[in-house]
C-alpha cells in the first residue's frame, strides 16, 4: 500500500513590505519526535561523498545537507547519531532516533515494518585495487576471491544472492567478508585483505577520483531507491511534504545535481510526488 494523503502540510511563505521583506514559515505542530524541538537522525558517516567526516571532524555530505534542510523546514533542530548501519533499524524501533538518514535501500520487505520515503535512485559497483589488477568486469570474475561488504545492508544480501546463483552455475564461491562499516571495508581493500568491495556507485566514484581504488564494474542492478525510514507515519508524511516543497523550489534538484545523484523521478514506481510507502498494520 502506498500512502496518498490528499492533505499536505506545506510551508507558507509570508511576505511583508513594511520595513523591507520578511519571510516567515508555518511550522508543523504536534510531530511525534523522540526529543522535543529536535529531529534526531541516525547516519553512518563512512560513505563519502554522501556521508563522511570532513577534515574538521564534522559530519558532511549529501545526507547531512538534506537532513539539515528537512529539519529547517519542519522548524526542528537537526541532531545526528553517527552509528554503524547494523544498529540503525533496531535503534529506530527502540525510539533512539526519529529517522534513518543513511541512504537505506528501499525494499518491499522493509516497507512492511517501517515507513519509507524514497528520494534517490542508486546503482551498485564492484571496486577493486587501483588499476583493477584482477581485470574484474562482472561478479563472476570474483568467483573464488575475497569480496568485502558492509554488514546487514542491502548490499550484503544482494551479494549473497549473486554468489548463490553463481555457485548454482558451477562457479567457485566468493569469500564474502562483512565489515561493520564501509570505512573498515575499504581499509581492508587497501591493505590487500580482500580483492574487491561491493558498494554503491557514488562511493566508488569518490575513491576512483582520489586515485585510491578503481571502479571495476559500475552501474550494476540500477533502479533501487535510497530512502529515509521512520517509525511514525505522521513524521514520515511531514518529511515527504518538506521534500515536495524542496522539489517545488529547486532545492532538491540542486542537491541531487551537486552530488551527481540520480533523482527519484526516474524510478519506475515514482508516483509523481514524495510520499511514504508502508504495507504494515
Amino acid at each position: 500500500m502506498m500512502n496518498t494523503k490528499a492533505t499536505r502540510m506545506a510551508a507558507t511563505v509570508l511576505l511583508t513590505m513594511t520595513g523591507g521583506a520578511a519571510v516567515a514559515q508555518d511550522c508543523p505542530t504536534g510531530l511525534p519526535v523522540v526529543e522535543e524541538g529536535k529531529l534526531v537522525m541516525s547516519i553512518n558517516a563512512t560513505i563519502p561523498p554522501k556521508q563522511y567526516i570532513d577534515a574538521d571532524g564534522n559530519i558532511a555530505g549529501l545526507h547531512r545537507e538534506m537532513g539539515d534542510e528537512i529539519a529547517k523546514r519542519l522548524c526542528l533542530e537537526p541532531v545526528y547519531q553517527n552509528v554503524d548501519f547494523a544498529v540503525q533499524i533496531p535503534g529506530l524501533d527502540a525510539d533512539r532516533w526519529d529517522m534513518i538518514n543513511t541512504g537505506l535501500y528501499f525494499t518491499d520487505e522493509r516497507a512492511g515494518f517501517m515507513q519509507l520515503v524514497p528520494y534517490s535512485v542508486n546503482a551498485l559497483a564492484l571496486i577493486s585495487a587501483a588499476g583493477n589488477p584482477l581485470g574484474v568486469s562482472e561478479p563472476k570474475d570474483l568467483a573464488g576471491h575475497a569480496v568485502g561488504v558492509e554488514i546487514a545492508g542491502f548490499e550484503e544480501k544482494k551479494l549473497n544472492e549473486i554468489n548463490d546463483a553463481q555457485v548454482a552455475e558451477g562457479l567457485e564461491p566468493m569469500d564474502i567478508r562483512a565489515f561493520n562499516t564501509y570505512g573498515e571495508t575499504f581499509l581492508a581493500l587497501g591493505g590487500g585483505q580482500i580483492d574487491a568491495v561491493f558498494a554503491g556507485d557514488a562511493i566508488g566514484s569518490y575513491y576512483q577520483e582520489k586515485g585510491q581504488f578503481t571502479k571495476a564494474a559500475t552501474g550494476l542492478y540500477p533502479g533501487t531507491p535510497g530512502a529515509f525510514a521512520f517509525d511514525e507515519p505522521d513524521l514520515a508524511q511531514a518529511v515527504a511534504d518538506a521534500l515536495n516543497a524542496m522539489k517545488a523550489d529547486g532545492t532538491y534538484d540542486a542537491m541531487m545535481e551537486a552530488y551527481g545523484t540520480t533523482k527519484i523521478d526516474v524510478w519506475d514506481r515514482w508516483p509523481g510526488e514524495f510520499t511514504y510507502f508502508y504495507t504494515g498494520d
